[in-house]
């Protein structure tokens, strides 16, 4: 069976129609092309041959193919985001539901009343807060004024696509994801190597202590970082490990990749299918190698196209 009704990382809206109906949206320009690297064609080598999660189908690894293409070095930021609603009026998914998923950690007494009864995860550090969205990622009064730089979170697949079909962009495969977090370094976990640590240095936001109970923020950071944390890889993209989970154009599955055709190995773009659940790529800074060894190149997981939480972004292809 490929794939299961919730996940560690990340818990999944119960199924229900999408709370979304598709706007004409004029298309501008948003992100300044000087946020974009090319990523040059050739061959690369996706995906491990190391056993970490079978049913996540990170194997076999494999060499791609793909066409140059260009990535945004950052996630898409708050401030970014909040130019796209204010242009459009488009209404988010978890505005639309009322509700999204936040860490038990962010919520106090009183934003924790509004936990709504009957919407549960089979993680209990995830909790369905009303009133939790966007511009208000906490659930409670604190807004994102203080986060102009950090990743939008609470963006459903769907609000994603939305911002970036009026962007004039578009989210990246599963392939162009890999390739462009590899830097150019075959073989390796992290965009940077091997060794977590470099020189004692940290490269990426993930969780430090006993998870959940207690973050040590080694890293610097409780929840999420600024997007253009830590020193980018040697394509110079940022924060493509930790931070936050991002949304992938790809449909999921955990073996249409296996067998060796033009399909799965020439600018792949994952499985046909009229509906389902996304990749996503990255891991967040909830990751803690004692329950969610994600935070690798090679790693991947899913969700549904119409879930929101408090750890997933995105980012954007030209």
């Amino acid at each position: 069976m490929e794939e299961s009704n919730d996940s560690c990382c990340s818990p999944r809206r119960p199924e229900t129609s999408s709370g979304v109906t598709r706007q004409e949206f004029s298309t501008a320009a948003l992100l300044s092309s000087t946020n974009f690297v090319s990523i040059p064609a050739g061959e690369f080598l996706m995906g491990t041959d190391q056993t970490f999660y079978p049913t996540d189908g990170e194997g076999p690894s494999r060499s791609i193919w793909l066409d140059e293409f260009k990535i945004s070095k950052f996630s898409v930021s708050n401030s970014e985001f909040a130019s796209f609603i204010e242009a459009t009026g488009y209404v988010t998914e978890a505005e639309t539901y009322g509700w999204s998923y936040v860490f038990k950690g962010f919520i106090d007494e009183t934003t924790a009343s509004k936990q709504l009864a009957g919407i549960a995860s089979s993680a209990p550090w995830w909790l369905a807060i009303e009133g939790a969205y966007w511009f208000r990622p906490f659930g409670g009064s604190q807004t994102i004024e203080a986060l102009l730089d950090h990743p939008v979170v609470h963006v459903t697949h769907t609000d994603a696509l939305e911002f970036c079909r009026w962007s004039g962009y578009k989210l990246p495969t599963e392939a162009q994801w890999e390739k462009a977090s590899r830097g150019g370094l075959n073989g390796k976990l992290f965009p940077w190597g091997d060794e977590l640590l470099e020189g004692q240095q940290h490269n990426t936001n993930i969780w430090q202590g006993e998870f959940p109970q207690s973050n040590t923020i080694e890293d610097g950071f409780l929840g999420t970082a600024p997007v253009n944390s830590f020193r980018p890889n040697d394509f110079g993209l940022h924060n493509t490990v930790g931070n936050v989970w991002e949304w992938t154009n790809d449909f999921w599955s955990a073996r249409w990749h296996i067998p060796n055709t033009e399909e799965t190995r020439k600018n792949p773009a994952g499985p046909h299918k009229d509906a389902g659940n996304r990749v996503l790529k990255g891991g967040s800074f909830m990751c803690h190698d004692s329950y969610c060894y994600r935070y690798r190149n090679s790693a991947r997981t899913f969700n549904s196209p119409n879930t929101s939480t408090s750890h997933i972004g995105f980012r954007c292809v030209l």
